[in-house]
């Protein structure tokens, strides 16, 4: 009798498990799809300028993906080099200040150069000179290295693993109090020599959810069947 009560109980708290599991998977797939709805939607927005992207940024919505649009000079001597791949190659993105006409800096990923061009002296013709209009997204500024995998960035060497905004600004020597808090990934606008290319944000966010609740509740639904035919067999 005892046998049977506990093995009653293993049964339930296994089926409430799978159960909980697969509605926790539908949760987190509407939480996804509206996440990559709003992305979309930032994206695709007509180009905002910057003093509206920052009013947003204040007024706590998010920012990250927002379509926008700047108006500075590229500071080419004070790039930072953060390393990446791009369609198999190796290679950096090529973070630039630019300065506003307020004396403000923003971060600037102006794209992907390879491996051996990683120098300014190798592609000379893309360090743009003068006031330039830039378009882009705007992309948040991380809070800290998103995994222990990540090594920790080289500031020495100027090689950057993770986007620590205010490391970058401090190792280009820039003042902190006038630092745009995000960074923008400039878009695909060809620059001078092919190099940097832009417009490299990536936006395939996984988004399995759907295949993990169907899992879940298919193991559930296989407890369920191998208890139906257990207790058939006791029965019988």
């Amino acid at each position: 009798m005892i046998g049977r009560i506990a093995s009653i109980v293993v049964f339930l708290v296994a089926l409430a498990v799978l159960l909980a599991l697969g509605t926790w998977q539908v949760q987190r797939l509407h939480w996804k799809e509206s996440l990559l709805a709003s992305i979309s939607e930032r994206r695709t927005a007509p180009p905002a300028e910057l003093a509206a992207v920052e009013a947003m940024a204040g007024a706590g919505e998010d920012v990250d993906y927002r379509s926008l649009r700047v108006t500075g000079t590229f500071l080419n001597d004070k790039e930072r080099h953060f390393f990446a791949t791009y369609q198999g190659r190796t290679g950096y993105y090529v973070y630039t200040p630019l300065q506003l006409a307020d004396g403000r800096f923003l971060l600037v990923n102006r794209g992907f150069v390879p491996f051996e061009r990683k120098e300014p002296e190798m592609r000379k013709q893309g360090q743009l000179t003068g006031e330039q209009v830039v378009t882009g997204l705007a992309r948040a500024k991380l809070a800290e290295k998103p995994s222990w995998v990540v090594p920790d960035n080289d500031v020495a060497k100027n090689i950057f693993y993770w986007k620590d905004l205010d490391v970058m600004a401090q190792s280009a020597g820039l003042d902190p109090d006038q630092l745009v808090p995000f960074f923008m990934d400039a878009d695909a606008t060809p620059n001078p020599g092919g190099l940097p290319i832009g417009g490299v944000t990536q936006f395939d966010l996984p988004n399995n959810h759907l295949q993990y609740a169907v899992t879940w509740y298919g193991l559930a639904a296989a407890l369920v069947g191998v208890g139906g035919m257990f207790i058939l067999r006791r029965r019988t």
